[in-house]
């Protein structure tokens, strides 16, 4: 599950199931209209303003938050999860708006009560107020594109700290000397292109493109291997961590870690430069 892929819409839809469960321990019905002395029960005491207000409001919410963060879409009966949190929502917006308006015969259940019955409470208005912010994220974060921004930002690259004024030796550095014979440098007093060991000229090596390090991350897990072409990763690369790219090798791209090992990223495909 991605939480980095959760949507400023989402974190509404959170913010209201939160707002929601905290005003299912409120009261259901106000003191106007109730006999001296009433103990005035809590959301959860109603069962059908639990059923069809808090634990729809909070199903909903669960199943919008759940097909956002999951790698993959999911569907329930050949429709999106998401679908059915939207469905959910409504409903549960429709029966907190019903509850509020309709007292469902609560003069007799609290016995003695006036002839005008008792009013909403602070538990139940609160609980429209919920769903109805639940309701309206629901259905409007497709439609409103400031609801579309990422909910966590994705960290920014930090900048890259200098390796000293002259870069080390190796493949892929400007200025690098290119090896031959199985990587021994050119003897003292050898020009560059020119044989060592009495063999045959050979075409003169290009110069190396000119490489700055920068800041990458991968999109999906991928290994990262040893210098010395070993076959063995010695580490993977994950997604949403932001890898250091120090320079272009002949096997791939040398990656730094975060704890500063080094190795090689043969697979670059993908990658997001910071």
């Amino acid at each position: 599950m991605n939480i980095r892929s959760l949507t400023r819409g989402d974190g509404v839809v959170i913010g209201a199931a939160v707002l929601l469960f905290i005003s299912s321990f409120l009261d259901i019905y106000s003191s106007d209209g109730l006999p001296n002395g009433y103990d005035m029960p809590s959301l959860w005491s109603s069962g059908p303003v639990l059923m069809g207000v808090v634990l729809a409001g909070l199903v909903a919410a669960a199943l919008v938050v759940a097909s956002r963060a999951l790698p993959q879409p999911s569907k329930i009966a050949g429709l999106e999860v998401g679908q059915f949190g939207v469905a959910f929502a409504v409903f549960a917006a429709w029966s907190a708006l019903g509850n509020i308006f309709d007292p469902a015969g609560a003069v007799n259940n609290v016995g003695g009560g006036t002839s005008d019955g008792p009013s909403a409470g602070a538990g139940l208005i609160l609980a429209l107020v919920a769903t109805l912010i639940l309701a309206g994220a629901a259905v409007a974060t497709p439609l409103v594109p400031a609801l579309q921004g990422a909910l966590i930002p994705a960290p920014k690259p930090v900048t890259p700290q200098p390796y000293g004024a002259q870069p080390p030796a190796g493949y892929g550095y400007p200025g690098a000397q290119q090896s031959s014979f199985g990587g021994q440098p050119p003897q003292q007093g050898q020009q560059p292109g020119q044989p060592a060991f009495g063999g045959q000229q050979g075409p003169a090596q290009p110069p190396a493109a000119d490489f700055s390090p920068f800041w990458f991350a991968v999109p999906v897990p991928r290994p990262l291997f040893a210098e010395d072409g070993a076959p063995t990763p010695i580490a993977e690369l994950a997604p949403g961590t932001w890898y250091l790219a120090v320079e272009q090798g002949a096997q791939g791209l040398i990656a730094q870690t975060q704890d500063g090992r080094r190795g090689v990223l043969r697979d670059t495909s993908g990658i997001q430069r910071g």
